[in-house]
């Protein structure tokens, strides 16, 4: 069973990483690295649709706000844009590119999009948007998956032609995709999910949450 999302964050302030935020405060998040993390959590209670990190790396599966935690591309997920026509929405061909891939690589972050906890017959078809509204940092994003030889099949997002984009889920999924960002730095992403109920067709939306993706050399 998860933790609760209001108790974790108190749990947090003792075992974070320690961010310093200025002279006057600070502020701990929790840094991801590695292993299975479902970045984009969904989840209804209480009449409210939310958004939480779940992070399946360690023995227990714990649950963060989006803001507690930096998810982190290590150096190894460098790499550079192949070529053909296929690759073209990540850039040149030949250059660097960092990409947390689709595939579980245990020495990167496997970033995933889960669904589980939504309970079927509560929406209309099941389904929820998940909006990525905006990014900020020194690159774009795509988020992409891969066809059965490895290369790419569907783009859900990709900053360089505009945002918003849209990624539709259904009540028990769970996916991932490849991350992929054009530029080492630091990342803020902007996302917020929708769905209407199938009681009353009301629409009810998560709070936005803010993502931030450090891309490292």
């Amino acid at each position: 069973m998860r933790r609760p999302l209001r108790l974790l964050t108190v749990a947090g302030v003792m075992t974070a990483t320690l961010i310093a935020a200025g002279p006057a405060q600070a502020s701990c998040v929790t840094v991801l690295d590695h292993g299975h993390v479902d970045v984009v959590g969904l989840a209804y209670e209480d009449g409210e649709l939310e958004i939480a990190v779940h992070d399946e790396s360690g023995a227990e599966e714990v649950e963060y706000a989006p803001e507690d935690v930096r998810l982190t591309a290590l150096p190894a997920a460098r790499t550079t844009v192949p070529a053909g026509a296929r690759y073209a929405f990540l850039g040149t061909a030949g250059s660097p590119l960092w990409v947390l891939p689709e595939v579980q690589n245990p020495d990167l972050l496997w970033a995933g999009f889960g669904a589980e906890e939504l309970d079927s017959g509560v929406f209309q078809d099941d389904a929820v948007t998940v909006s990525f509204l905006s990014v900020q940092g020194p690159g774009t994003v795509a988020v992409y998956t891969d066809d059965v030889f490895g290369e790419p099949e569907t783009v859900l997002v990709n900053s360089a032609d505009g945002l918003p984009d849209r990624v539709a889920l259904h009540a028990g999924d769970h996916t991932h995709a490849n991350w992929a960002f054009s530029k080492a730095g630091t990342y803020k992403l902007r996302v917020r999910a929708a769905a209407k109920l199938a009681a009353d067709g009301h629409t009810v939306n998560s709070r936005t949450v803010t993502y931030t993706v450090r891309v490292k050399k």
